[in-house]
């Protein structure tokens, strides 16, 4: 079992950080890889041309290792999650009078392209809202089943809803979208780094991941898979580096229609940046060698007793086994005053955010018990009566 690794990061010592959903806190060893490759800059006289290449390669074969993926060529290296799910939009292969399926509310970036791609197409975007009757994600998991049918030709949502950690059956939704033959494509942002993951068991056709949050990485790289049915489809942009033999500087001028093999076609342009590869590199690293499974084992320690408090207090939440435990929605109802919360918290310097109508705590390995005994103690504060 992990022990609380906050000694990792640059976190200050006031700060009840139950927030890794909004960013992770810098790690001290992504902070030193960032430092070491500003300076390298200063000299670029020593950056080889396997510079632009052998970075890129660790960083996938580490990214594969993380998710289960067996083949390190199906990762590509993208800016943003926008980027990702408009490649996927750009080669799914959605006709007038199909569907597209997504949760509601589910972030932005995992909508728009979407409800631009139905728009152009003459297609449906179904989107499958939380059932208000029942248990909230046992019955969402019921909705998005249903909404699954012989019309429906994509599938796109998170592993855990990114407002309130409604935790999604992956495997019965890819079995239902693939008895259609339906894309399944994951935002595994909020998931990936701290749920286990495994590509091999849920078969996804594109996961897409920002690495700032539960990978602990910098702020405008995302990593992502692409699997067989996106292979020998059109890229967003015709960057040199995906083509073939483009590692030979002297041969560039010899233009090349073929691409480099399997999910190189769809990386970004200066995908090479000698700044943010280093630090992804060095977070992924050290998720690895923590292993997934003891940070998700840890987070529900450290909260555990604190949330059935809280759920004996009156407060709304899935139950254990229907949750991830890095990221909780909180519900509290009329039973509470909202302004007295926010003022414990600010007190208390609980950092949490509020996404629509629910308190997202994300905890991580550098929080603790204590800093859940805290949140109990302030929403304590803004129970009425």
């Amino acid at each position: 079992m992990l022990e609380n690794q906050r000694h990792l990061f640059q976190l200050s010592d006031e700060a009840i950080y139950l927030n890794c959903a909004y960013m992770s806190p810098q790690l001290k060893c992504v902070e030193a890889a960032g430092a070491h490759a500003l300076v390298q800059k200063n000299q670029p006289n020593r950056i080889k041309p396997s510079d632009f290449f052998e970075p890129l390669e660790r960083l996938k074969v580490s990214f594969a290792e993380l998710i289960q993926a067996s083949d390190p060529e199906r990762i590509a290296v993208m800016p943003s999650v926008s980027y990702g799910m408009a490649t996927v939009a750009r080669n799914a292969p959605i006709k007038a009078g199909q569907n597209i399926v997504v949760a509601a509310d589910q972030f932005p970036s995992n909508y728009y392209a979407w409800e631009r791609l139905a728009r152009e197409r003459s297609a449906l975007l179904r989107v499958v809202a939380a059932p208000e009757a029942g248990e909230r994600t046992e019955a969402w998991n019921e909705a998005l089943l249903a909404a699954i049918q012989e019309d429906t030709a994509l599938v796109a949502l998170g592993h855990v809803h990114w407002a309130d950690g409604s935790l999604f059956d992956l495997k019965a939704i890819r079995a239902r979208s693939q008895a259609v033959g339906a894309w399944l494509v994951i935002d595994g942002t909020q998931s990936v780094g701290a749920l286990p993951f495994d590509v091999q068991e849920i078969q996804p056709d594109a996961l897409v991941c920002a690495g700032y949050k539960w990978l602990m990485g910098p702020y405008g790289i995302t990593l992502a898979y692409f699997g067989p049915a996106l292979d020998g489809g059109v890229p967003l942009e015709e960057n040199w580096i995906n083509r073939l033999h483009s590692d030979d500087f002297r041969g560039l001028v010899n233009y090349q229609s073929a691409y480099r093999p399997a999910a190189n076609r769809y990386c970004m342009g200066e995908q090479s940046n000698f700044l943010l590869v280093p630090m992804m590199e060095a977070a992924l690293s050290q998720l690895l060698a923590w292993g997934v499974p003891n940070i998700q084992a840890y987070c529900k320690q450290i909260g555990e007793k604190s949330l059935a408090e809280l759920s004996e207090l009156g407060v709304t939440l899935a139950p254990a086994h229907r949750r991830a435990h890095h990221l909780v929605g909180l519900r509290l109802g009329a039973g509470f005053d909202e302004l007295r919360l926010q003022q414990a918290l600010s007190e208390q310097g609980v950092v949490v955010s509020v996404r629509g109508n629910a308190i997202r705590v994300a905890p991580n390995v550098y929080n603790s018990a204590a800093d859940f005994e805290q949140l109990v103690y302030c929403i304590r504060q803004a129970k009425l009566g």
